[in-house]
């Protein structure tokens, strides 16, 4: 038994070194949820396959996508739903820095086809 500890706890150090812990104090993942957005159809439904929901931080007034967001609209909506802001994620971005003079609380919102990722952020 005492062999079966000593081995397992070997196993465990080896393995270690093939973790990977990235520490950054000053981010704050922004939780998204998911909703089905067809402009033309005002009937619920969409595709029945589960979908992948896009990994975002926030530092300050930087965006850092964890989760690739090529080509889909980036918005952002004040309270009383206007679009404050507004663009297309050009392909290979990881990060993308909001202007300065925005501030408040906003909706993040993430146009992929006919699905808007969303989730509040305050600036």
């Amino acid at each position: 038994m005492k062999m079966k500890r000593i081995l397992l706890f070997f196993v465990m150090m080896a393995m270690l070194p093939l973790s990977s812990v990235q520490l950054n104090a000053a981010k704050h993942g922004v939780q998204l949820g998911v909703r089905y957005d067809d402009p033309h159809n005002n009937q619920p439904g969409g595709a029945k396959t589960p979908v992948l929901i896009p990994t975002i931080s926030i530092d300050d007034y930087t965006l850092y996508f964890d989760t690739p967001c090529d080509g889909c609209e980036l918005r952002l909506v004040d309270e009383i739903n206007s679009v404050v802001y507004s663009l297309v994620i050009p392909a290979g971005t990881t990060s993308l820095v909001l202007p300065s003079y925005l501030s408040g609380t906003f909706e993040l919102q993430i146009i992929q086809g006919y699905y808007c990722f969303y989730g509040d952020i305050t600036l």
